[in-house]
């Protein structure tokens, strides 16, 4: 879809280096009447540098797992209601895109980290820092060390850009409406370890700190008056995405979904099933709902 944005779009400025990075998100914007919010899908990219390709110990197959598969495209309608749709065009496990850009593991480098580290967390511990070596089953996935250039590279010509692009939509809708709202799109394994009953829909808020309450209350009712079960920020409670631009105090408000993948897709195969038609009817009634909640939101 063309760019009609009235937002500044910045993703041409890309470095150079031994291998040029292509734009690193797609932005679909309504021609007008433009509602003060953005749904962002960070993580359903499918593009992989040759480079990476090349290090990779793992089948390309067990890389793509890691991805949030067609999550764009449940949330493609949003246009079409008034509201702005950014979807990221790269792999998650390339660079992942909901994480802090220091949040990186020194020792996967031969010649030292792209970026000064962050204190190590629990993700980068387990492999799944802002550049993952980790795969779906949480196996290594590189058969070599990478470089410094190769991990700047990614996060300047595509994390850099990427939340680049996204504040300035944001603080343009904020200065234009006095307030606006993110929703970042995700989906989760419909199995996980140690959890026998997921739910369809989790929402997370940071525990009511990036957002307004009333926002997340409507969130979940249209979810749940299309027979969907909902739970609140568990297991996600909203990473980078949500903890950056959650800002409440200042008219800035973010919610994070998480959609079970067994709804709508064969997470081996990495194929779309009979559920992802039935689902696109429930995320056109979320998109219409959060344009009219924060479209009517009044400061508290």
């Amino acid at each position: 879809m063309p760019d009609t944005s009235p937002f500044l779009t910045i993703h041409e400025d890309r470095p150079s280096g031994p291998e040029s990075l292509s734009a690193p998100f797609v932005l679909a914007a309504p021609d007008s009447d433009l509602a003060p919010i953005v749904f962002a899908s960070p993580h359903s990219g499918s593009l992989y540098p040759d480079q990476m390709v090349s290090a990779l110990c793992v089948p390309l197959m067990d890389v793509r797992r890691t991805e949030d598969a067609f999550v764009d495209e449940l949330f493609a309608s949003a246009p079409t209601h008034g509201a702005s749709l950014l979807s990221a065009r790269y792999g998650r496990s390339v660079v992942d895109l909901n994480r802090d850009p220091h949040e990186l593991d020194p020792t996967m480098f031969h010649d030292g980290p792209p970026r000064a580290c962050a204190l190590p967390t629990p993700r980068v511990e387990a492999g799944l820092g802002c550049l993952p070596k980790v795969g779906a089953k949480g196996e290594a996935i590189y058969a070599r060390l990478l470089s410094r250039e190769e991990g700047e590279q990614r996060l300047a010509g595509v994390h850099d850009i990427y939340h680049g692009q996204l504040a300035a939509m944001l603080e343009t809708l904020r200065a234009a409406h006095g307030r606006a709202l993110l929703i970042d799109c995700h989906s989760m394994p419909s199995v996980q370890p140690g959890r026998r009953n997921l739910t369809d829909i989790v929402l997370g808020d940071r525990f009511g700190s990036s957002c307004d309450p009333r926002l997340m209350n409507r969130l979940e009712r249209v979810f749940r008056n299309h027979g969907l079960t909902v739970a609140r920020n568990a297991p996600y409670a909203g990473g980078y995405t949500t903890r950056r631009y959650g800002r409440p105090r200042r008219g800035l408000h973010a919610l994070q979904i998480e959609i079970n993948r067994g709804l709508y897709m064969d997470e081996q195969m990495i194929t779309r099933t009979s559920g992802f038609s039935q689902l696109r009817p429930v995320m056109d009634a979320v998109i219409q709902e959060m344009i009219d909640a924060i479209g009517h939101l009044i400061p508290r």
